[in-house]
């Protein structure tokens, strides 16, 4: 199993991800979430039924400009997406989004003053789907990662960009020339975002906390992160809010 790292310019990161392919496509009707029958977190398994479906080969082509809500364990914030910026990143979020993907998703890798990351599923059964869902890159036009900027994170390869999502909480740019490109920023509650907790920092060398939580899920994080925060939901509530 491959292991996702970046290099950082003051300190080695290691910001994962993967992804699927294209950018466009007809849209396709919101999911029907039933609540009731989602994994509660900590009790994943991959005998655990999912109603989430399989990534498509293309994702459907998101708006040129929506806003979600994040619930998380802290409080909400909302994020304004631009497809500009970059067009299949915003493609794949917003596929994510509009079939429920975002349910008690762990925040298991989180480090003051640079990011936190999210995206791995807490089902190791849509883990099994998504996880390697590859899609392609996007070529920068100057958008920086700057604080509150949302980015898929990727490995050193090419398109290789998937389902795993970063929140810049510093000024990152010397991300900027390896890859990411931000497709996103936070328009209301930073405060919220500020106070994700960062207390576990980085993954430690030598653990396998990635490919863990893909094959354990929830159950993992919550022995092996137990203070950790979660993405309880992501909600579309507008083309422009």
């Amino acid at each position: 199993m491959k292991t996702y790292f970046l290099t950082f310019t003051l300190i080695a990161m290691g910001i994962l991800a993967i992804g699927c392919v294209k950018e466009t496509g007809s849209p396709f009707p919101r999911a029907k979430v039933d609540l009731k029958k989602l994994t509660p977190f900590g009790s994943a398994s991959k005998t655990v039924p999912s109603n989430i479906p399989a990534p498509p080969a293309v994702d459907p082509q998101a708006p040129e400009q929506f806003q979600v809500r994040f619930r998380t364990t802290k409080g909400d914030f909302v994020a304004e997406i631009n497809r500009q910026w970059s067009p299949r990143g915003a493609d794949r979020f917003y596929n994510m989004v509009q079939v429920g993907y975002f349910q008690d998703t762990a925040i298991f890798r989180a480090v003051s003053n640079f990011m936190f990351q999210f995206g791995l599923h807490g089902n190791p059964a849509v883990n099994e789907d998504w996880a390697e869902a590859r899609f392609q890159d996007d070529p920068p036009v100057g958008v920086s990662n700057l604080p509150g900027t949302l980015c898929f994170a990727k490995t050193g390869e090419p398109n290789s960009r998937s389902v795993q999502i970063f929140v810049n909480l510093g000024h990152n740019a010397s991300l900027d020339g390896q890859g990411f490109t931000p497709f996103g920023k936070v328009v209301e509650g930073m405060d919220v975002v500020r106070k994700i907790n960062t207390e576990y920092g980085e993954n430690p060398a030598g653990e396998d906390v990635q490919g863990r939580l893909k094959r354990e899920g929830n159950s993992f994080i919550k022995k092996r992160f137990p203070r950790a925060d979660l993405i309880r939901s992501v909600e579309l509530i507008g083309p422009n809010g």
